[in-house]
């Protein structure tokens, strides 16, 4: 009787009930300390995303090295040999950002969705969730390289793309927030 699971928490870890609980609390507490807790939850989502991309982005690197085709078009002028540093312009180099990226984030975005905003966003959120997150990817590893080959250039060899990248991280986040939470993954209001 004493050890009996609620029909609805039958198939939920001891980790998402004491997710719930928290939940709760916060909204308890009011809005301000909802919103807290909320940052503190897309907070550990990005910290997953950020090993995903870490490791996708060393391995697809490694996969990749070899393809030293250079980059064309439009891509061709953004990551520039100036900017990215010599031999980085190729797709060998830039996919594995890009991929790596978009991976972890659709996973970001898929937890941030159902554990941080318990958002019923429709599917086309998504869609538009991934133009933007495209548009933000090319813009923060331009940022990257840029940042990276500046402090390569200063002596920061063995520091400089960790710095680049937590960096961009840091854009990433900053946007990415406020887009999910009151935009794309907005909860459902009690009476809709």
């Amino acid at each position: 009787m004493g050890n009996e699971v609620p029909e609805n928490n039958k198939n939920k870890t001891r980790f998402s009930m004491w997710l719930d609980r928290m939940d709760k609390k916060a909204q308890n507490k009011g809005k301000g300390t909802k919103v807290l807790w909320q940052i503190v939850k897309f907070l550990i989502v990005s910290m997953l995303v950020t090993i995903i991309q870490l490791g996708l982005v060393n391995l697809l690197y490694f996969l990749m090295k070899g393809w030293t085709t250079p980059l064309t078009g439009l891509l061709g002028m953004i990551f520039t040999e100036e900017v990215m540093g010599a031999g980085h312009s190729t797709w060998g180099y830039i996919l594995p950002f890009f991929l790596s990226n978009l991976i972890a984030n659709t996973v970001g975005y898929f937890l941030n969705k159902h554990k941080t905003f318990k958002s019923e966003a429709p599917w086309w959120h998504y869609v538009v969730y991934i133009v933007v997150l495209f548009l933000l990817i090319v813009f923060t590893t331009w940022v990257q390289g840029l940042i990276a080959n500046l402090l390569i250039s200063l002596g920061a060899e063995a520091i400089g793309p960790t710095i680049a990248g937590m960096a961009a991280g840091t854009i990433q986040m900053i946007l990415l927030f406020p887009l999910q939470k009151f935009v794309l993954l907005r909860e459902k209001k009690p009476n809709e």
